[in-house]
C-alpha cells in the first residue's frame, strides 16, 4: 500500500475566505461567531480535500486566524505584560496588529519565504502555562469527521530561536520550561488513543547551528519522546538540509523525520544513519514552495535511489514542506494560457501528484484514471521543456555584450551633486511609496480590465487620485512626494504585466500574512522590456507641484524573490535580465526630468541562502544584479532603495556595496536597534529608518514620534537621516494614514526646531 504525507495546507481558502471575514470582523461588519463559523467550514473542505486525495496524514492545528508561532505564543501562555489585561480574540488580534494602548508585535519572514511570523517576546522573567484549548479543538473536529489527523506544532527550540529577547537575556534560558509545557499537552493528546502522530516543525535545524543549540536536541527529544508510548513524534524541518541535527535525532526515541529533498539535496548524506537507527524517513519530494508540474517519472527516480539505503517499508512520501507557500487550485484559471496552466500545480494539484508518486513508488496498481494522469504529466513536461514561448535571442545576446554594470561616479561626489540639485532640508519628510488603495481604485482597475469602462474613464480615475495625493502631501507638508500607485494593484506584478516572460493569475493567491495575501507572477521564460513602465505617471504627477516626486520602481531581487521562478534556468540569470529591464527603466525616467528614483528591494534578504556556505554567492549576485539596474542613474539622479523586515547585522557590508543614495528601513517595532548597526560600520549614504507601524491600524502621537526621531538622533546625524513610514501605506486606510501622516511632520517640525 501507498503511503504519503502533506506537511501542511494552505488556511486561507481557495477564494480567500478567511480573509475576507476577518477583515469584515476587524472593521466591525461581522462578530467573531462568524470568523469561527467560516475558519471551521474551511477545515473541514481542506482535510476533506486531502481525504480525497488519499493522503494518510493530514495535518491539524496548521490552520490560524493569523499566524502560527503567534498561536504557539498562545499555547504557551508566553504572553508580553503590555496585553495582559486583553482576553480571547481581542488579545489575539492585538497582539498581531496592535491596538490603541498596545505596540503590535514584530513582524519579520518566516526563513526565506515571503510568509511573515510573529516574534515572540521573551525575557528573563517570562512564565508559561499552557492553553491546548485550539489544539485539542482542532484534533477533536477532524475525529468528527472520521479523520485522524496528525497534530502540527511549532518545535520548541525553533520557537525559543525565533523568539526576541526583550532584555538580552538567552531566550533558551527557558527551554526546559517550554519542554514542560509541551509534556503537558502531549500527556493531554496521549487520552485520544494510540499512534496519535504529533509533527514537530523545526526548521531552525536546517541552519548553521552552534553546538549550544545542537547540544539541547537530544535532551529535548528524549524527554518529548518518553511522556506517552500512544504518541509518535516527528521531526520535520524544510527549506535546507539538516544533517547536523538529523545526526542527533536518530538518536532519540522520535518515531520519524521529514526532511525535504527538494531544496535539501545534501540529506542524502544521513541517509545511512536514519538506516541505521531504523526510524520513518518521510521524504519531501513534492515541492511545497513553487508552482511547476512534478515530473513524476524524476520523483520516483529520487525515490528509487533513497530506497537503495532505506527500506520502503520505512518511507513515506511527502510535500517538502507546507502547502502554505503555494497557491491554492487551478481550478479558477479559466483565462490562464493553456499551455502555461498544463506546466503548473497548485496545492490541490500537488495532492494528486502525490498520490501518484506514492503509488507508482509503491508499485500499487494503477486505475485507467491514474494511467491518464500520469500519460498528461510526461506531455505536460515535455511540452514545456519544448516550448518556444520560453527563449528569447534578442535578450539572451543583449545580456551577454553588457558592458557598464554600474554607476561611475562614487557616493561623495553624488550626494554633493544631488544636495546642490534638490537643496532637501535634512530630516527630510516622505513616505516609502504607495497610499490606500481603496475600493473605488482597486473598482476602476478591474473595470478597465473587464472592458466595462474606456482607457479615458480610467486614466481620469487614476489622475483624479493622484492630484488627491500630490495636494494632500503638499497641505501638511511632505519634503518629497510620491504619486501614491493607484494604477498599481502590486509592487511586483505591475511591472510583471508590462514585461515579456512573466504570465498572470487571477486566483493563485498565496498569504503573506494575517489577511494579507499577494499573488505572485509567473517567470516562465526569459525576461525583456519593450516600452517604458512608469514614466507618464510619474511625470504626470511631477507636472502637478514644484515640490520633488520621487520615481518608484521595485528591484531586480525583490521582483524575482516575490515570482514564482522557473525552475529551468539558474535565479542569477532571471534576475540580470529583469535588471536590465529596471536599468532603462531608470534612464527613461531621468531623461523626462524625474531625477529622485527609488528602486525597492524589500524582498533583498529574504532571499538569503539558510546556509552560510552559499550565502557569499547569492550576495554576489544579487548586489551586482540592483548595481546593473541603477547602472544608467547620472551622478546628479539620486537612487533610493528600501528594505523592510531585515536584520541587517550580519548584511550591513552587502548593503554597502549596493550604494544606494538612501536607503529606507524599518525600525518602529524594534526601536533603533537596527539604526545602530550603520553606524557601528561607519556607514556614509543616508538612511531613512521607519517612525511609524504601517502594519496596524493604531496612530501614533506626535509626541510618540517626536521620541522615535529623537532616538534616531542619539545614534545618527540629522544631515544623514530621512524620516519616514516604516513601509507602502496601499494596505492602510486614509484617515488614518491622514493622522499618522501629520503627526510625523509635526514631530519633524518640533525636532527641527528644537536643534536650530
Amino acid at each position: 500500500m501507498s503511503k504519503n504525507y502533506v506537511i501542511g495546507f494552505p488556511r486561507i481558502g481557495e477564494k480567500r475566505e478567511l480573509k475576507k471575514v476577518l477583515e469584515s470582523f476587524w472593521s466591525g461588519e461581522v462578530d467573531f461567531n462568524e470568523v469561527e463559523y467560516v475558519a471551521n467550514e474551511l477545515k473541514k473542505r481542506h482535510w476533506s480535500y486531502q481525504k480525497r486525495a488519499k493522503v494518510n496524514f493530514i495535518s491539524s492545528n496548521d490552520f490560524s486566524y493569523y499566524d502560527n508561532m503567534l498561536d504557539t505564543t498562545i499555547l504557551l501562555g508566553a504572553i508580553p505584560k503590555r496585553f495582559e489585561n486583553l482576553e480571547d480574540e481581542e488579545l489575539y488580534f492585538a497582539m498581531a496588529r496592535g491596538s490603541k494602548d498596545c505596540v503590535a508585535m514584530e513582524m519579520t519572514k518566516w526563513f526565506n519565504t515571503n510568509y511573515h511570523y510573529i516574534v515572540p517576546e521573551i525575557s528573563k522573567n517570562t512564565t508559561f502555562k499552557l492553553n491546548s484549548k485550539k489544539v485539542i479543538e482542532e484534533y477533536k473536529q477532524s475525529k468528527d469527521l472520521a479523520i485522524n489527523t496528525k497534530i502540527n506544532l511549532v518545535g520548541p527550540i525553533t520557537f525559543l530561536g525565533l523568539s526576541k529577547s526583550i532584555d538580552n537575556s538567552d531566550t533558551y534560558f527557558h527551554i526546559n520550561s517550554v519542554v514542560e509545557e509541551y509534556c503537558k499537552l502531549l500527556e493531554e493528546i496521549s487520552s485520544f488513543g494510540s499512534d496519535v502522530v504529533v509533527q514537530f516543525d523545526e526548521p531552525l535545524f536546517v541552519k548553521d547551528l552552534d553546538s549550544k543549540i545542537l547540544s539541547l536536541i537530544k535532551p529535548v527529544y528524549d524527554k518529548l519522546s518518553l511522556v506517552s508510548t500512544n504518541i509518535k513524534i516527528v521531526v520535520a524541518t524544510y527549506f535546507e538540509h539538516s544533517n547536523e541535527a538529523t545526526k542527533i535525532l536518530v538518536n532519540t526515541n522520535i518515531w520519524a523525520l521529514a526532511l525535504d529533498f527538494v531544496y535539501g539535496s545534501k540529506n542524502f548524506e544521513v541517509l545511512e544513519d536514519i538506516k541505521a537507527s531504523n526510524k520513518v524517513l518521510i521524504a519531501g519530494v513534492v515541492d511545497g514552495r513553487n508552482v511547476w508540474k512534478s515530473d513524476i517519472s524524476k520523483k520516483v527516480e529520487l525515490l528509487e535511489k533513497i530506497a537503495k539505503v532505506l527500506n520502503k517499508e520505512n518511507i513515506l512520501v511527502s510535500t517538502s514542506c507546507s502547502l502554505l507557500h503555494v497557491p491554492f487550485t487551478l481550478e479558477y484559471e479559466l483565462s490562464l494560457d493553456k499551455d502555461i496552466k498544463s506546466w503548473l500545480s497548485f496545492a490541490k494539484e500537488k495532492l494528486v501528484e502525490l498520490k501518484l508518486i506514492s503509488k507508482v513508488f509503491f508499485e500499487e496498481e494503477l486505475t485507467l484514471e491514474d494511467k491518464s494522469l500520469l500519460k498528461e504529466n510526461e506531455q505536460s513536461n515535455r511540452s514545456r521543456k519544448e516550448s518556444t514561448k520560453i527563449h528569447n535571442k534578442k535578450i539572451q545576446n543583449k545580456i551577454n555584450s553588457l558592458e557598464i554594470l554600474e554607476r561611475k561616479d562614487i557616493f561623495e561626489d553624488r550626494i554633493k551633486a544631488q544636495r546642490e540639485y534638490f537643496k532637501y532640508e535634512d530630516l527630510a519628510i516622505t513616505t516609502i511609496g504607495s497610499f490606500p488603495q481603496t475600493p473605488e481604485i482597486r473598482k476602476n482597475r478591474r473595470d478597465f480590465k473587464a472592458s466595462t469602462i474606456s482607457k479615458d474613464e480610467y486614466e481620469l480615475n487614476i489622475k483624479e487620485y493622484i492630484n488627491d495625493c500630490i495636494c494632500f502631501q503638499e497641505s501638511i507638508g511632505l519634503d518629497v512626494l510620491v504619486h501614491g500607485e493607484p494604477e498599481r494593484n502590486d509592487m511586483v506584478e505591475y511591472f510583471g504585466e508590462l514585461l515579456e516572460g512573466f504570465a498572470f493569475t487571477k486566483n493563485a493567491w498565496v498569504q503573506s500574512y494575517g489577511s494579507r495575501c499577494v499573488k505572485p507572477p509567473l517567470i516562465f521564460g526569459d525576461v525583456s522590456r519593450e516600452n517604458p513602465m512608469t514614466v507618464e505617471w510619474i511625470k504626470y504627477a511631477q507636472s502637478k507641484t514644484n515640490k520633488i516626486v520621487k520615481g518608484m520602481l521595485t528591484g531586480p531581487v525583490t521582483i524575482l524573490n516575490w515570482s514564482f521562478v522557473r525552475d529551468d534556468k539558474p535565479r542569477n540569470e532571471v534576475a540580470k535580465q529583469i535588471a536590465l529591464a529596471i536599468a532603462n527603466e531608470v534612464d527613461d525616467l531621468q531623461n523626462a526630468g524625474i531625477k529622485m528614483i527609488q528602486v525597492d528591494e524589500a524582498a533583498f534578504k529574504e532571499g538569503y541562502p539558510l546556509r552560510k556556505e552559499n550565502i557569499k554567492e547569492y550576495e554576489n549576485w544579487a548586489v551586482e544584479n540592483f548595481k546593473l539596474s541603477v547602472s544608467k542613474a547620472k551622478i546628479d539622479t539620486q537612487i533610493h532603495t528600501h528594505m523592510c523586515y531585515s536584520q541587517f547585522n550580519d548584511i550591513i557590508k552587502t548593503i554597502e556595496a549596493m550604494d544606494a543614495d538612501v536607503i529606507s528601513i524599518e525600525t518602529a517595532r524594534s526601536g533603533n536597534e537596527l539604526l545602530k548597526i550603520f553606524k557601528e560600520v561607519g556607514y556614509k549614504q543616508e538612511v531613512g529608518p521607519g517612525v511609524y507601524d504601517i502594519h496596524s491600524p493604531r496612530i501614533p502621537s506626535v509626541e510618540e514620534m517626536v521620541k522615535q526621531i529623537e532616538a534616531l538622533l542619539e545614534v545618527l546625524p540629522k544631515e544623514q537621516l530621512w524620516i519616514n513610514p516604516d513601509c507602502g501605506l496601499k494596505t492602510r486606510k486614509w484617515p488614518e494614514v491622514k493622522q499618522s501622516l501629520e503627526n510625523m511632520v509635526k514631530a519633524v517640525n518640533i525636532v527641527r526646531e528644537n536643534r536650530k
